[in-house]
């Protein structure tokens, strides 16, 4: 008998040596924004639970709009069941950090969304306690909501709009002929650092061809049609709009002036093209949406830490293209131009 519990004794100390190393063992990092692989019976569930998921965009425009759409549809997708609490600031910056404090004083929301960086500023000046990601942001880093296009080590990360292969400038010679562009004008929001880093990329697209970037800030959309007819003074050829949210939130505005002055309107946008846009070599807004909702379900079904998710760039982009649109504002694209191009807009 003594035999027998020397060696039950024997096993159970094995057996809690065992126990013990095994809740020692560190956990493996997560590789972002890719979750870990699991197997069929690891795989997470959203459960029961319904989350309260807050969003708040800069302005209502299509391309925000579709962004918001991805992230929706990402996660019903992924069986995420949400409570969504959505406003919009309406171009104004005041209204973002309203916005931002009120979400700051409802514990009850699981994260939140901020779509343009005038909106995402806000959020990570003021919450600090729950994940937030942004989206359609163009320099999060230059914006100072990230401290880098690494993992953030905070509370946020979120996708970027911010697309190095639109070439903009190469668009418009490609549509309109080299010989034919001397001057292109860029309308852009002061206040807008997106609208910024967007300009310095263009004027560095622009060196060596002999092309003049001529800008036209604006404080708000009060004062576009003010920027517009300096750029016609100037003699530009052509404009390009970029991501601007106030300005492309006008967009109808300025496509208007384009058709009646026959100055071509281009845009980094390709959802502005069916707003009457000529082209663009643009992302897709919703896919963005999507991308950034993947990252959600990783948050709030896998337990994923935001911090530990780097900064996303969308770069895919595809040229879109309205010929209608082109020849309401005198220009004939070229066969070789519209052979390749995605085309939009009626007869």
């Amino acid at each position: 008998m003594k035999k027998i519990a020397s060696i039950v004794a024997a096993a159970a100390a094995a057996a809690l040596m065992f126990s013990g190393c095994a809740s020692e063992q560190p956990a493996e990092p997560t590789e972002s924004p890719t979750a870990p692989e699991t197997t069929a019976a690891e795989e997470p569930t959203a459960e029961a639970q319904t989350f309260k998921i807050a969003i708040t965009k800069f302005l209502a425009h299509p391309s925000l709009d579709l962004i918001a759409d991805g992230f929706k549809d990402a996660l019903t997708d992924a069986g995420v069941t949400a409570e969504y609490v959505e406003d919009d600031a309406q171009a104004e910056v005041a209204n973002t950090t309203t916005i931002a404090g009120k979400y700051a004083a409802d514990p009850s929301i699981n994260l939140i969304l901020g779509i343009a960086t005038p909106s995402a500023q806000a959020l990570v000046t003021s919450i600090k306690d729950r994940p937030i990601l942004y989206a359609g942001v163009t320099d999060p880093v230059t914006a100072g909501i990230v401290p880098s296009w690494d993992a953030s080590g905070t509370n946020v990360s979120g996708t970027s709009d911010l697309n190095p292969e639109g070439k903009p400038l190469g668009l418009i010679l490609e549509a309109m002929g080299a010989e034919n562009v001397k001057k292109v004008g860029f309308p852009y929001t002061l206040a807008e650092k997106n609208s910024e880093v967007q300009l310095e990329q263009l004027q560095a697209e622009a060196e060596g061809t002999g092309v003049e970037i001529v800008p036209a800030g604006v404080s708000n959309a009060s004062e576009l049609t003010q920027g517009l007819e300096s750029l016609k003074s100037k003699g530009v050829d052509a404009i390009h709009v970029g991501t601007d949210n106030t300005i492309v939130g006008a967009i109808s505005q300025v496509v208007s002036f384009g058709q009646q002055n026959k100055i071509p309107i281009f845009s980094l946008d390709a959802n502005s093209v069916s707003e009457g846009t000529v082209a663009a070599r643009g992302i897709d807004y919703y896919k963005l949406g999507v991308r950034t909702g993947e990252m959600a379900v990783q948050i709030l079904v896998q337990g994923v830490d935001v911090g530990t998710i780097p900064q996303l760039q969308v770069t895919d982009t595809q040229v879109v293209a309205n010929p209608t649109a082109a020849d309401s504002m005198g220009l004939t694209l070229p066969e070789a131009f519209t052979a390749n191009a995605e085309i939009v807009g009626g007869e």
